[in-house]
C-alpha cells in the first residue's frame, strides 16, 4: 500500500511537471507582443501597438525602419506559412512532407515560375523604392529566423529554418498567379470533348458563354477628380497553402450612401486554411500610412486602405493561358516544327529532394510557347506534345512595382498607372476614395488572336497562324470610373466588350453579380451596417429560376407522398441557404443527379473534372432550358433515346431516394446544417487524429452555399455531404464618412502560432457575420495594453 502511495505521488509529480513544461513551452512559442527587442539595421526606435485581435500598428520615423519591423512581426506570426508558400512554386514540398508531394513538386517545378523569377530579378532596378523596401522587409524576416523562436511545426517535421531572398517573393507571385488561372483545368477537357465526341457536343457547351450574362459595363469619363492628399484539380486541392479562387467587391458612390461618402467592400474568395491567408498590419510614418492585408512574403498589401483611399481585388478570370500542340521532328524528338523550320527544345533538368527518400530527377522540354505539359498535368493524355503558353512567364513581370504602387498612390491617376502594369494574373482592381471617386479596372495584358480562333481548345503550335497577334493597350481594357449608376462591382463575371466582342475568359456565372446588382439597386442611402449585412447575404439570384425550370420536367403523378412534399419545398424556395432550410439539401442532391445523368455517360472519367468546374456552372441554366440537346441521350442505353423530361424526372426520383436513405423518411428533417460543414485546416492538421484536433479550427455548422454573396464553396460528389473548402478570406468594409471605424474580419485569427491567443479568436465572429474594427485613430491605438518597442541594435 505504501508502495502504491509513493507511486501515485511520483505520477502526480510527473503530470504536474509535464503540464508545467508544456505551459512554459507554450509561452516560449507565443509571439512577443510587448516589451523590448533589439533589431539590427534600424536607424531609430519603432513602436508597435498590438490591438485586441493582434494587429500590429507600426509607428516608425521612416519607411525602411517600418518595413524591417513588418518583416520581423510578420515572421513571428506566420513563419510556417511563409515557409510553405515559398516552397510551392520552387517544387520543394516533398522535402517537408515526403514522397506524397512529389507530383505537386514536378508540376509546379515544370511551370517555369523559377526561371521567370530569375529573369525578372536580373533586370530589377536595385535603387527603386519598391526594391529597397522589399529588402528591408526580408531583412526583418531573416532577423527573426536568426533570433526568434522556432515555430512548433518546424520541430514536428524536422525542418531547419532557411533565410529568404527576393526570389522567394517572386515565387509567391508566380504561385498566386497560377492559382488564379482556370484554363489549365478546362482547355484539355474541351479539347477532349471536341476530338472524341465531336463539334456538336463542344458547341453546345461553348454556346452558353454568351447567354445568361450580367456584364460589367465600361464607363470612362473625360475628366476625373484626380488628386488626393497623401488533374491539376487534385493537385490544387491537396496543396498545404490556399489557392486563390474568386471574390466579391463593390464600391458605392457618395450619392447612394446615407452619409454622402463612398463605401468600399471586398471579400476575396480563397481556399480556407489555418492560418488565414491575410496578415493584417497598419504602418504609419510621418509621410505615409496604410492599413494593409498582406499575403505571406509580400511586403506590400494587395488589399488595403488609409484615410484617403481604399482598394481591393477580385479575380478577372480572363483567358491568360493557352495550350499549343507542337509537332516533333520525326528524325529528332529534341526538335519541334515552326513555320521557319525546326527549332530545338530548351531542356530543363530538375531535381526533387524527398524527405527520407533518395532524390528524384526529371526533365522538362520547353518550346517557344512554354513547357511541354505531358506527364505534368495528369488529365493531358495525349501522344502529341502539348505546350502551355502562360502570359505570366511570357511577358515582363512588374508585380513588385505594382504592389508597391497601389499601396503608395497619391491620386486615382497614380493608382490607375500602377494597375495598368499588371500582366497576370488578371485582376479586377476596385478603388474608392475620400474625394468621392469610385472605379473598377480590369487589369491584365489582354491580347488578340486571329478572327474565329477559339482559345478554349488546343492551338496549332507549328503553323505560326495561331500566335498572339497583339497585346492590347490598357486604355482598351474594360473599366468604369465614376459611372452614372453610382456604383462599381465585380463578382468574377463577364467583362464588357473589347473591340466589339465579349472578351474570352472563364468567368463565373452571373449568380453573385446579379444578386449584388439587385441589392445595390434597391436604395440610395446605404450605411456601413447595410453593406456588412449584404456581405453575409445567402440568397441566390438564379437558383429559384433553375428550380422552376427543372420542376417543369418532373411528373408529379409519378411521385410518392414524400417526393411530392419535397417538390413543394423546392417550388416555394426563395434561394436562401440558411442552416435550417430544407430546400438547399434537396436542390444540391438533385443537381448532382441531374449532372450525373446528363454528362457522365459521355465524359466517363473526365466527369469528375467537369462537374465542379467553372464550365459546368456557366452552362447549367442554358442546358436546363434546352429542349433538344445531344447531351440528353444516355448513350449507355442502346435501345432508347432519352429526352430532357426523362433525364430530369429520373434524376429527381433518384435524389429523393438518396436523401431518404441518407437523412430519414421525414422531409422536414433534411436540413442544410446536417450535410454542410466548414473546417479550417492546418497543413499538419490534415494528417488527422490528435494533430487535426490540435491544429485545425472546426468543424462548424454555417450558412451559405455556392455562388451566393456569402460564398461557401463546396464540391458536388456522390456522398451527399458538402465540405466547404473555400470562401471569403476576409470581409472588409471601409466607410469614408467614418474611416476610423471601418471594419473587417478573418475566418480564424491573425496569428499562425498555435499558442497565441489570436490563433482563432475571430472565428465565431466570422461565422456569425460580425466584424471587428480596423483601428486607425492614433489615440485609441495607443490605449492598447500590448506595446512592443523595437530598438536599434
Amino acid at each position: 500500500m505504501k508502495f502504491l502511495r509513493s507511486l501515485l505521488k511520483i505520477a502526480v509529480v510527473l503530470v504536474v511537471l509535464l503540464f508545467g513544461l508544456g505551459w512554459i513551452y507554450s509561452k516560449i512559442l507565443t509571439p512577443k507582443y510587448s516589451g523590448e527587442l533589439e533589431i539590427e539595421n534600424l536607424t531609430e526606435e519603432v513602436t508597435v501597438y498590438f490591438d485586441e485581435i493582434g494587429v500590429p500598428h507600426i509607428n516608425a520615423s521612416n519607411p525602411k525602419d517600418a518595413y524591417i519591423a513588418l518583416g520581423y512581426l510578420h515572421a513571428q506570426d506566420r513563419l510556417w506559412q511563409m515557409e510553405l508558400i515559398r516552397r510551392i512554386a520552387a517544387g520543394r514540398l516533398a522535402e517537408v512532407f515526403g514522397k506524397d508531394l512529389v507530383r505537386v513538386d514536378q508540376f509546379f517545378g515544370g511551370l517555369g515560375i523559377e526561371e521567370a523569377a530569375e529573369k525578372t530579378i536580373a533586370n530589377l532596378d536595385k535603387t527603386s523604392e519598391s526594391y529597397v523596401l522589399s529588402q528591408a522587409y526580408l531583412d526583418g524576416i531573416n532577423q527573426y529566423i536568426e533570433e526568434g523562436q522556432t515555430p512548433l511545426e518546424f520541430t514536428l517535421v524536422g525542418l531547419k529554418k532557411e533565410k529568404y531572398t527576393i526570389k522567394d517573393m517572386y515565387n509567391v507571385f508566380g504561385y498566386m498567379s497560377f492559382s488564379f488561372a482556370v484554363a489549365h483545368k478546362t482547355d484539355p477537357l474541351l479539347t477532349e470533348i471536341k476530338e472524341k465526341l465531336g463539334a456538336d457536343y463542344l458547341n453546345e457547351l461553348l454556346g452558353s458563354f454568351t447567354e445568361n450574362l450580367t456584364v460589367n459595363k465600361t464607363s470612362i469619363p473625360k475628366e476625373i477628380n484626380a488628386t488626393i492628399s497623401k488533374s491539376v484539380s487534385s493537385i490544387m486541392d491537396n496543396l498545404p497553402v490556399s489557392p486563390f479562387i474568386g471574390s466579391n467587391s463593390w464600391v458605392i458612390g457618395a450619392d447612394k450612401t446615407k452619409n454622402g461618402k463612398v463605401i468600399f467592400a471586398n471579400d476575396p474568395h480563397i481556399a480556407f486554411s489555418q492560418p488565414s491567408v491575410w496578415y493584417q498590419n497598419h504602418i504609419k510614418t510621418p509621410d505615409f500610412e496604410i492599413y494593409g492585408f498582406n499575403i505571406a512574403l509580400m511586403p506590400f498589401p494587395l488589399i488595403g486602405h488609409n484615410k484617403e483611399y481604399a482598394y481591393g481585388l477580385t479575380m478577372l478570370a480572363n483567358d491568360d493561358l493557352n495550350f499549343y500542340v507542337e509537332e516533333n521532328n520525326p528524325d529528332n524528338s529534341l526538335e519541334y516544327k515552326t513555320e521557319n523550320g525546326f527549332e530545338k527544345y530548351e531542356l530543363r533538368d530538375k531535381t526533387i529532394h524527398i524527405k527520407n527518400e533518395p532524390d528524384t530527377t526529371f526533365q522538362v522540354k520547353v518550346s517557344r510557347h512554354g513547357p511541354i505539359m505531358n506527364g505534368l498535368i495528369e488529365h493531358i493524355i495525349d501522344d502529341r506534345p502539348i505546350a502551355m503558353n502562360w502570359i505570366y512567364t511570357q511577358l515582363p513581370n512588374e508585380m513588385l512595382s505594382v504592389s508597391h504602387g497601389i499601396s503608395h498612390s497619391k491620386s486615382i491617376t497614380d493608382f490607375r498607372a500602377s494597375v495598368s502594369k499588371i500582366h497576370a494574373p488578371g485582376l479586377n482592381v476596385m478603388y474608392g476614395d475620400a474625394k468621392d471617386n469610385i472605379a473598377w479596372f480590369s487589369s491584365a495584358k489582354l491580347y488578340q488572336l486571329r478572327d474565329s480562333l477559339s482559345s478554349k481548345t488546343y492551338l496549332n503550335g507549328a503553323s505560326g497562324k495561331d500566335e498572339i497577334i497583339e497585346i492590347l493597350p490598357f486604355s482598351e481594357n474594360p473599366q468604369a470610373i465614376n459611372p452614372s449608376w453610382n456604383y462599381v462591382y465585380s463578382a468574377n463575371h463577364q467583362i464588357d466588350s473589347v473591340r466589339g466582342k465579349l472578351y474570352p475568359g472563364y468567368y463565373q456565372p452571373q449568380d453573385r453579380a446579379k444578386r449584388i446588382v439587385e441589392l445595390l439597386d434597391t436604395k440610395d442611402d446605404f450605411s456601413k451596417e447595410d453593406v456588412e449585412a449584404m456581405m453575409y447575404d445567402v440568397k441566390s439570384a438564379t437558383v429559384p429560376e433553375i428550380i422552376q425550370n427543372l420542376l417543369k420536367s418532373v411528373d408529379k403523378s409519378d411521385l410518392s407522398p414524400s417526393a411530392k412534399k419535397a417538390f413543394s419545398v423546392l417550388e416555394n424556395w426563395d434561394g436562401a441557404y440558411f442552416k435550417k432550410s430544407v430546400a438547399p439539401t434537396i436542390y444540391n442532391r438533385l443537381l448532382y443527379e441531374f449532372l450525373n445523368a446528363t454528362y457522365k455517360d459521355e465524359l466517363g472519367g473526365s466527369f469528375d473534372l467537369f462537374i465542379n468546374s467553372q464550365l459546368q456552372d456557366q452552362v447549367l441554366l442554358t442546358q436546363i432550358n434546352r429542349e433538344q440537346s445531344v447531351w440528353w441521350d444516355d448513350i449507355s442505353t442502346k435501345d432508347k433515346i432519352e429526352s430532357k423530361n426523362d433525364i430530369i424526372h429520373q434524376s429527381y426520383k433518384n435524389a429523393i431516394s438518396f436523401l431518404q436513405n441518407q437523412l430519414g423518411a421525414n422531409v422536414e428533417d433534411w436540413t442544410w446544417d446536417r450535410v454542410i460543414s466548414v473546417e479550417y485546416e492546418h497543413a499538419i492538421g490534415k494528417a488527422g487524429g490528435v494533430l487535426r484536433t490540435v491544429f485545425n479550427v472546426g468543424p462548424f455548422e454555417t450558412i451559405g452555399g455556392n455562388e451566393v454573396i456569402n460564398n461557401q464553396i463546396f464540391k458536388l460528389d456522390s456522398t451527399g455531404y458538402y465540405k466547404i473548402t473555400a470562401g471569403p478570406s476576409t470581409r472588409r468594409v471601409i466607410d469614408f464618412s467614418d474611416v476610423e471605424n471601418s471594419s473587417a474580419v478573418l475566418p480564424t485569427g491573425q496569428s499562425g502560432r498555435l499558442f497565441s491567443e489570436h490563433y482563432k479568436d475571430q472565428t465565431q465572429k466570422y461565422l456569425d457575420g460580425e466584424f471587428v474594427k480596423m483601428k486607425m485613430n492614433q489615440d485609441e491605438i495607443e490605449l492598447s495594453k500590448n506595446r512592443l518597442i523595437l530598438k536599434p541594435k
